[in-house]
């Protein structure tokens, strides 16, 4: 079934963790990836020392491929080392580097409290250290150490937050350190962003001051050519209106002319004939 093949894939690799672990403890180990390509098995180991994990004329890495060879069954495994850039956000390398130190017999709170100040002073966003064992005396007790910000639960916490484990064998019994840390460049999804105002030069001012200006201008002076075409608009209706007034007032003039003509003609001939009528009369 597939699920089964999943679950011995998994198991597999776990178990290589463990051994390139035990094996490259000295050398800072940080952590492994398998990367299965058509030439073979890719296996990428990441150390603080690349240097101890080749060995001297790699005689370390021909030890471990052969290893991977026959006792774990990789087809064709070829072993890559890369070197941790920052070791300080490396939890495994410092849950290592937290063991070391209490074995050398310092103080649990000491070592805590260094590597928290380590590790935020690398970039870290958050950092969360647990010591746990006999630790204050015959009793068990968990001293847990944290600063900053870090994620407990959800989809993020599994995602950004990087975990190491490391056990130490002192006297009074065996003590067991989980690190977690949370890198600079995880961007969780509640997270905004306020920018801040932008203060424009005197310069770019000005000259944005001087632009609303001009736009004001041409402004003023559109509205003005459409103020003055309304007007010349209005003159001309009247100039029109006015025109056919004077038109209809010498039309009346011309009339009232007409008729008082006429009826000056009237009375001349009224009087002409009256003149006539008495001369008839003394004739006769």
């Amino acid at each position: 079934m597939i699920e089964k093949d999943f679950v011995t894939e998994g198991l597999r690799r776990t178990k290589i963790d463990e051994y390139l672990e035990n094996e490259l403890e000295r050398a800072g180990y940080g952590g492994m990836d398998v990367q299965v390509t058509p030439l073979g098995t890719m296996v990428v180991v990441y150390a603080e020392r690349p240097g101890m994990v080749i060995g001297r004329g790699g005689k370390t890495v021909r030890a471990i491929t052969q290893t991977l060879k026959n006792d774990f069954d990789l087809d064709n495994p070829q072993v890559e080392v890369k070197e941790v850039d920052v070791p300080e956000l490396n939890p495994k390398i410092m849950a290592y580097k937290i063991a070391s130190m209490l074995q050398r017999g310092m103080h649990f709170r000491r070592v805590a409290y260094s590597t928290i100040r380590r590790i935020m002073g690398a970039g870290a966003q958050g950092v969360e250290v647990t010591i746990s064992g006999k630790i204050r005396g015959s009793r068990s007790a968990v001293a847990k150490f944290v600063e900053g910000y870090i994620k407990k639960c959800g989809e993020p916490s599994t995602r950004f937050v990087k975990e190491g484990f490391a056990t130490v064998q002192l006297k009074p019994g065996v003590l067991g350190i989980f690190v977690r840390i949370m890198p600079p460049e995880a961007v969780l999804p509640d997270k905004v962003d306020i920018l801040p105002p932008t203060l424009e030069s005197s310069e770019e001012s000005e000259e944005s001051t001087s632009n609303e200006v001009v736009v004001d201008l041409e402004v003023d002076d559109v509205a003005d050519a459409k103020v003055a075409e309304e007007e010349v608009e209005i003159d001309e209706v009247e100039l029109e209106e006015l025109e056919e007034l004077e038109e209809i007032d010498s039309e009346s003039e011309d009339e009232i002319a007409d008729e008082e003509i006429s009826e000056e003609s009237e009375e001349s001939e009224e009087s002409e004939k009256s003149e006539k009528a008495p001369d008839e009369t003394s004739e006769g």
